[in-house]
């Protein structure tokens, strides 16, 4: 029956992904042929296909504790845990999702719907998939996230190398600091926080059968049992919430590469929300035509100049801020001339999206810098900041139907091939077996790590931050650590990010190539 339910829900979210995008589509006049829909349905099944791996390979550091502790059945574990991946996932904010988006070149990304836009998408998510399948079959606990971020710096350092863009505009290396600097701090979080809290837990919590291995398969008393749980359930639905959205990000440029019309911009912002929009980017031309070079260029000119500054890193230029003012007044006044997102025509849609993606990086990007700081007054950057945000509102969303086939990718996910991982986590991290105590200080800093970098729009590891919280519960409670296990996987997190780096940057060559012949 659990089969048959498992593959019930796997072809009714499918189903519902289809549905959606025909509905979307029509809705807009803009019915897809044939082809483009195959094309389309096997790039959303190579991103689900990314959430359900992160699935079994991520969330099994959720249910190991309860597991080896002896919580829960592992069958009733792993449907737990899924269903609150699920929720996470749909209660999520979006943010994670493009500050992922964000790594990807701006060449690419204003080109998403062009060969090499993608096999850049196909060739990150087959690296990401792919490690993160080597390393579940040797039953490593690797981080999906850290797996995904290097295919995502292969493919512009590999973009990068095959043009003749200059310095390193293939990635946004100020946006990868921030990502990876969280990706690096959160397992010593993890490691200190776990080691901290159990201390304080001895200190004064002193029911020795907190500290003790689980005598034979009998659950703990309720009240830990309880606690447990909890801690279980809070970092499922903590992992749902940051880990999916890394699958939405590259879903949502799929579509936007595959039907512009329906989802490059956010059709569903009502019409009364035009007017502050206008004024927005009414205000933020002026700003800019004040510190600018002077003169009108043309749309063309002034989007190069704009490009060129986000390609070389140096948009506090005068020839910038003229180019970001002439584009934001033309942006303004096409949604003007409209009256609403709803009503732009499909030919006129990739432009207006290109052009706002552009703007909108462009700014934030301004706003940030301290030459930037020192040139606008204190109220022209909160305008700056005011009109980033309407353009946000503009072209970043996630419509509904991707949560939930996200959600549900991720959740069933979770149902299958978790053992390998669990085993590790359970009993080859410390030297003796996982104890209640262990196991809920372990969980509580993993959740509330989790849940403050989906607050801060930081993309985290489950993975790494669990592990680590064992590794520092299984100190504070005097069991010392396996040196192998603790090698294999200091080596396994080391080798994620060339190793995927390596293998997406060769697809994206290969897929680059493909695409060459293709179109020929």
């Amino acid at each position: 029956m659990g089969r048959w339910i498992f593959a019930g829900l796997l072809v009714g979210g499918l189903g519902y992904a289809g549905y959606s995008i025909l509905v979307d589509t029509a809705r807009v006049g803009e019915p897809m042929a044939i082809g483009v829909f195959a094309f389309l349905g096997l790039a959303l099944l190579i991103a689900l296909g990314f959430e359900f791996v992160n699935g079994f390979h991520d969330t099994a550091n959720a249910v190991a504790t309860v597991i080896y502790t002896h919580s829960m059945p592992a069958p009733l574990a792993v449907v737990w845990s899924g269903f609150f991946n699920f929720l996470g996932v749909l209660f999520s904010t979006g943010a994670v999702a493009y500050s992922i988006i964000t790594l990807l070149p701006i060449d690419l990304m204003l080109h998403v719907g062009s060969g090499a836009g993608f096999a850049m998408i196909f060739a990150l998510l087959l690296a990401a998939v792919l490690w993160n399948l080597a390393t579940w079959a040797v039953g490593l606990p690797n981080s999906s996230s850290h797996a995904l971020i290097g295919s995502i710096l292969g493919v512009g350092l590999a973009n990068q190398l095959l043009s003749d863009i200059p310095g390193t505009s293939g990635v946004d290396m100020a946006q990868v600091q921030k990502v990876l600097s969280a990706l690096l701090f959160s397992p010593l979080i993890g490691f200190a926080g776990a080691l901290l809290l159990l201390l304080v837990m001895k200190r004064f919590l002193r029911n020795d059968r907190l500290y003790r291995e689980p005598e034979g398969n009998a659950p703990p008393p309720r009240g830990i049992r309880a606690l447990l749980i909890f801690t279980c359930t809070a970092v499922s639905f903590a992992h749902g919430g940051n880990d999916g959205q890394k699958g939405m990000g590259l879903i949502m440029l799929i579509l936007i590469g595959c039907a512009p019309t329906a989802y490059a911009l956010n059709r569903t912002l009502p019409e009364s929300a035009m007017p502050a929009f206008v004024r927005s980017a009414q205000v933020a031309s002026a700003a800019y035509a004040a510190h600018g070079a002077g003169g009108t260029p043309s749309i063309d000119r002034a989007r190069e100049a704009v490009v060129a500054g986000v390609r070389a890193k140096t948009v506090d230029k005068p020839e910038v801020y003229t180019g970001l003012a002439v584009l934001s007044r033309d942006i303004g006044d096409r949604i003007g001339n409209y009256g609403a997102l709803s009503r732009v025509p499909a030919a006129a849609v990739p432009n207006l999206r290109n052009d706002m993606y552009l703007v909108l990086d462009t700014t934030r990007m301004i706003t940030k810098s301290e030459g930037a700081k020192s040139r606008f007054t204190a109220t022209e950057i909160e305008s700056l900041d005011g009109y980033a945000k309407e353009l946000e509102r503009g072209t970043r969303y996630i419509p509904l139907w991707v949560k939930v086939t996200v959600a549900l990718a991720l959740g069933l996910g979770t149902m299958v091939g978790w053992k390998r991982i669990v085993v590790t986590v359970g009993e080859r991290i410390g030297k003796t077996h996982l104890t209640y105590g262990m196991g809920a200080a372990a969980e509580l800093t993993t959740a509330a790590t989790i849940l403050m970098a989906e607050f801060m729009g930081r993309p985290v590891s489950t993975t790494h931050i669990l592990t680590s919280g064992v590794a520092g519960a299984s100190v504070a409670n005097g069991a010392g650590l396996q040196v192998r296990t603790i090698r294999n996987m200091v080596l396994a997190w080391v080798l994620t990010l060339p190793a995927a780096m390596l293998l997406s940057g060769l697809l994206y060559w290969m897929m680059l190539g493909l695409a060459g012949v293709l179109s020929r």
